[in-house]
This record gives structure tokens, sequence and C-alpha cells, in this order.
């Protein structure tokens, strides 16, 4: 028998603890990130032999772990200075399901992070050349977020995502890309003949619309169909091989914001807890031994949509964050769970198609305005609602970018930004107040202008896919422009926001007028959903008659232009008297379930060694034979608090919230670090708790 992570019944395992690989993850070491162009040349998996039989697909999953330095680096989607990690909460992990029938195939990635940038996107696009040759291309490919704002920012390569952060880090983008093609890559490993099954539900206790007054401005027939002001669909695919469930995804609209902009623990938020509650809850996966099961919970459209219920940071159900988290979490997965009872089997191909538009210099056709008039799209413009940022989910840094009187020294290092806004620009963004022209800013445009757009097809499920936050009802207007486009019905297309591409947000004419702030970070001005259903129905049009689509425009690339005012942290060093490994705390004799253990190791700096796809500390019970791990940090139960000590000397404290049916018996902490000396050498190094009983 073995013990799970959380105490019950499993596998012995003796000292040192065992690592089984499962094909479904790639265990690749903490290596801090090597050259994204490397990463594929060391995923040399074995090509599946598998075929699909008539009437299946081939299905296959694959999981990662995307964490990225637990220590001192800025964190992305609140936009606040100082908001660095300082330890981990719940280990953000990429997810992706690959399908092929038909000689089609598709890659769909959903990762626990802030955005996919197209830095990102195009660093995976390489990596996955190397590994792949053509099986895997922007075409066939998407990478979605989940938007948790309690993850390592850094990884773009547009200057206005990285200002909190301070400027690009290169240790960030290199474990995204990293992590992403492991799992892509896993799931490749893992194709084998399976089906398909489709299933649909309401969630109406997990969200609440933030901008209501905003959203009040929309005709009558498009808030009849949210009467509530939220999405509340939930959309789940199941993938199953043999009879039996080994994957699925759940799609609910919902921000990824319970963790609060104070908050310096790296977290996958509410939709990680959904994904951990379904893998490891209910089909007991033990991430460091592999996952035979990953249940992915992607967004759709929430740019207007909040899971503070009480419309305040850390605010409803409860005032507790963590405990918020676990609640909106919980009600994800039931709800998919719900809609999985009743899901049915399908079939029909995959399918995908990408092209490239550029988003602040479209012209649209009357036909998709309010007026019924040709209007055009602008250069990007951040609004003075952007900078606030929203109050419901966190308030932004006032000033953020470039306020009058306050310095960043990003900008600084940037050569200033005092780009004038035209009158025309000012007139084409009406009645938006620009804060500042991020389109004309020096030394290039700030944020991207030529922009993916993609559409999917799973069998009778159809995904359009857009780089960005779109409002619930922004949302409807597209998947209606798609379902009308393709002649299927409505419910069959989903909108897909976060995708291959970030730009802020979409809403509708009617919300931007409102400049609440959905609009004010509408960046494109009034007429950027217009162009998007334009754009959409084009494809989709292309799509249905089986026509080529052109590529459009080149995406920019200036990873060449990327200044970075982080210091690398220099060699590690103890406080006096001490080692590394050393116990500083030791935990209480005794506890009993419910209890909280806690203790605290002399350590070293997570930047020299993140641990991804492996673990910080392990917690373990004494067996007849040695120990075994019961549980590890990155999981619910346990949290890891980083902290430095004078300069140079790091502590590491560790909570474990014993969980009821933890069964009596001895147990310990165990913590694992690597230090670096000024000879630039890292030096692994363990350090023991004494023993304690559980009751």
């Amino acid at each position: 028998m073995a013990l799970s992570d959380n105490g019950t019944a499993g596998d012995d395992r003796t000292e040192p603890v065992s690592r089984a690989v499962s094909r479904r993850t790639v265990l690749a070491g903490a290596g801090a990130g090597a050259a994204v162009l490397a990463v594929a040349a060391n995923l040399a998996l074995p090509e599946t032999a598998a075929r699909a039989e008539s009437g299946e697909y081939l299905v296959g999953v694959g999981i990662s772990d995307i964490t990225g330095p637990a220590a001192e680096c800025g964190m992305m989607g609140y936009s606040q200075f100082g908001q660095d990690t300082a330890g981990i909460h719940l280990r953000p992990r990429v997810r992706a399901f690959v399908f092929v029938t038909d000689g089609q195939r598709l890659a769909y990635v959903v990762a626990d992070n802030g955005m996919i940038f197209q830095s990102v996107h195009r660093g995976v696009m390489g990596a996955l050349a190397q590994r792949f040759g053509d099986r895997y291309t922007e075409q066939n490919v998407v990478l979605t977020s989940t938007h948790s704002h309690a993850t390592c920012g850094g990884a773009a390569h547009d200057y206005a995502y990285n200002l909190s952060i301070l400027g690009f880090q290169q240790q960030v983008y290199d474990i995204e890309v990293a992590a992403i093609v492991e799992a892509i890559a896993a799931a490749d490993a893992d194709l084998a003949p399976g089906t398909l099954e489709l299933g649909h539900g309401e969630l109406h206790d997990a969200s609440v619309n933030r901008s209501k007054i905003a959203f009040d401005r929309n005709p009558e027939a498009d808030k009849a169909h949210f009467p509530n002001g939220i999405d509340p669909n939930v959309t789940v695919l199941s993938l199953r091989r043999g009879g039996r469930p080994v994957g699925a995804i759940t799609w609910f609209a919902t921000h990824n914001t319970s963790m609060s902009n104070k908050n310096r623990l790296i977290s996958a938020d509410n939709k990680g807890y959904a994904s951990y509650a379904f893998e490891h809850t209910e089909h007991g996966v033990r991430y460091l031994d592999g996952a035979d099961f990953v249940a992915a919970f992607p967004q759709t459209n929430p740019g207007d949509i909040s899971p503070n219920l009480n419309l305040s940071p850390t605010s409803g159900p409860t005032e507790d964050e963590f405990e918020n988290t676990r609640i909106i979490g919980e009600r994800q997965y039931h709800a998919g769970k719900s809609a999985l009872s009743a899901a049915r089997s399908i079939g029909g191909p995959v399918g995908s198609v990408l092209c490239y538009i550029d988003i602040a210099d479209t012209a649209v056709d009357g036909r998709w305005t309010d007026s019924g008039q040709p209007r055009h799209t602008a250069p990007a413009c951040a609004g003075v609602s952007l900078i606030a940022g929203s109050v419901e989910d966190g308030p932004g840094l006032p000033g953020v970018p470039i306020p009058e009187g306050v310095r960043n020294p990003f900008v600084d290092a940037l050569g200033g930004a005092n780009a004038p806004v035209p009158g025309w620009l000012a007139d084409a963004q009406a009645p938006k107040a620009i804060v500042a022209p991020l389109g004309l800013m020096p030394p290039v445009a700030w944020v991207p202008s030529v922009v993916p757009l993609q559409l999917v097809r799973i069998g009778e499920l159809y995904l359009a896919c857009g780089g960005a936050e779109f409002t619930v009802v922004a949302g409807l207007r597209i998947r209606r422009t798609v379902a009308e486009a393709l002649g299927v019905p409505l419910e069959r297309v989903l909108m897909q926001g976060y995708a291959n591409a970030y730009h802020e947000y979409v809403a509708t004419p009617e919300e931007y007028d409102a400049q609440q702030y959905e609009g004010g970070s509408t960046l494109y001005g009034r007429y950027t959903l217009p162009a998007y259903q334009q754009e959409f129905h084009r494809l989709a049009t292309a799509f249905a008659q089986n026509q080529p689509v052109p590529r459009g425009p080149a995406p920019r690339d200036v990873s060449g232009m990327q200044p970075n005012l982080v210091s690398p942290p220099g060699p590690d060093a103890t406080p006096a008297g001490a080692a590394f490994g050393d116990v500083l705390t030791q935990p209480a004799g005794s506890y009993a379930p419910g209890d909280q253990a806690s203790v605290e190791f002399v350590s070293a700096h997570p930047k020299h060694n993140p641990r991804r796809n492996g673990t910080f500390l392990e917690i373990q019970r004494a067996t007849g034979s040695g120990w075994t791990r019961v549980a590890n940090e990155g999981e619910w139960p346990v949290k890891f608090f980083w902290s430095k000590r004078d300069s140079a000397a790091s502590v590491a404290r560790f909570t474990w919230d014993i969980p009821a049916d933890t069964a009596p018996g001895r147990y310990r902490f165990q913590h694992f670090a690597d230090n670096l000396t000024s000879d630039g050498a890292l030096h692994p190094f363990t350090g023991v708790s004494a023993e304690f009983e559980v009751r």
C-alpha cells in the first residue's frame, strides 16, 4: 500500500524516495532554464506506433511544471511594483491534449500562467519544429492561459507587460517555453485510440459581473442572453480510452484572480485548484510520480467577470483569499463533473486554421459597426481606467505605465516615454481619455499590433481563439458570427480567450463608451470587436468551405531589444554559526489532524534552482523499512514561504495543514535546495527536521 499525498494509504517506498515517470509527464529535473532551442532536442520521446481505429481518435495527454523562480521575481497580472515572488502556494502546471483523426492533428494546451505572450508562442513553435519537424506548427497548436495573477512575469517581449517586473526575464521565458514543449511532447508520446464525450452545464455561484454599468449599455437582445450579467455556461470535453477517462477539459468564464495583489506566493489560483481537485483528490494523481489523468480548466470570455463575489479583492464567498481560491475552484470542479454526468459521445474531424491581422490598422466594413458606416481601428492607447485597474479584483498601481511625477527605471531605460497623443489618434480612440499612446511609444510600440486569430474544431466543438480578454457580450457576438458562418448551433462554438498572444481587453462598442476598466483596456479603439467579428467571419467562411487562408502580416520580433534591470542573486550565505539545511525552527513534538505543522530551514535562493518538476520539500512518514513521502511543497495543504536574512542568507519556512484523514505515525520534513558558491557552482543539499507525531 502507498501513502497518497494527503496521507491516505498507497504504495510503500523506502528512502531514498523513488520517482516513477509516467510518459504523460515529463519530469525534466530542476534546471533553471536551458537555451530554448535546445529544449526539443532534450525530449527524445519515442514515436507512437498507435493508429486510430475506424470511428475513433488517437488521444494523448501530458503535463509539466511551469513554476518560475519562487523568490524576487515580479508577478504578472496586477502591475504592482514590489509584488515579487516569495514562496509557493500551489504549483502552476501546463496541460496538453493531442487529438488525431483522419490524418489531421491538433495540440491544445492550457498553461497556469498569466498570459501566453507572442514571445513564448514563437519560442514554443521553434522548439517544436526542432523536435517534430512539421508535425506541430502554429496552424495546429493552440496555446492558452488560465490567467493566474499569482505567477512569474517577465516572459514578454512587449514593454508594457514588463513594466512592474523591470524588464524581460530570460529564466521565466525559458521555463515557460520548456514546460509547454514538454507537455506537448508527453501528450504526443501518450497517443492511443480513444473516444471523446461532450457535456454541457451551468454554474451560477462562481462569478459576478464586475462592470455592470458597462454591460447594461448593451442591447436588450445581448443582455437577455446573460440575465445575471455572467456567462454561466460550462462545457466539458472528456477523453476516454478503454472505457476509462484519461483527461478532461472544462471551459468556464471567471477570472483566475481569487489570490490578491498582496499575495506573494506562486499559485495556480482557483482554476489550478479545480485541476488539483480533479487530478489529485479524485484520481489520485501524484505529480512527482507522473499523471495518469489530466484535467484542465481553461477560460472562455471572462473579461468583465470576477470570482470575487462581493466585488472587492479577497471578498466572497469568504474574506480569506486561500479559502476563496479553494471554494471557487471546487465549484468549477463540481460543475464540470455534473456536466460530464450527462455527456454524450461525439465524432467528427479535428482541424484548425490560423492567420494574423494588424488589429491596430484594420478597416471595418459597415456590416459590423453599430452605425452601419465603415470604421477603422487605431494604434494602441491605454485609457485612464486601465491604469487604475479593476477595483473588484485588484487596483493597479496609480500612474503605471508613466504617470506625471512618478519615475519608472524601466521606462527611463527605454529612453523615456513622452510620446505625444496626436489629435487624429485622440479622435480615433474617443471617448477614451488616453494616458499612454502605447502604439507610438519609443523605441518601438510597447504592445503588439499584428496578432493571431485561430479557429479550431474538435469533433463537434469549435473554438474561436483570440489573444485577448473578451467580455461576455463581446464573446457572444464573436460566437454568433462564427456559428452563422459555419452553419452550426451557437452552443457548439466557444470563445477561447488568452490564446497564442496577449493584447489586453476586447469590449463591445457600447461597453467601450462607458470607459470602465475593460473599455479603457481595449487598446485599439471602439471598433476592436467589430474588427474581430469581421476577421473571424472571414476565417470561419474559409474554414467551412475548406479554402486556404493567407497567413497575413508577419508578427514582429523585438527579442533583441529587451532590457532587464533585475540583478541576479549572488552566492548564497548562511546565518552566523549555521550551515545549509540546518533547522532554525523545529516542528512541535506532536500534532492532531487539522493542526498546522511548521518548520524553518537555512536555505538558498530559489532562483539558483527553481526545482521545476521537483520539490523544495517532502513530508515523510516512517514505515517499517524507512521513510515514504506523503505530501510535498506545491500541493494544497503545504505552503513554502521564502525570506531573506541579511543580504544573502535565505530562510525557507514550510507549513503543512494536516488533513483530517492523515494516518497516525511518526513524520518529518525534508528540504531540498541548491546553494551557489562564489566560483559559480551549484551544490545540492538537504535538511531534515526532528521527527514529530501525528496523533
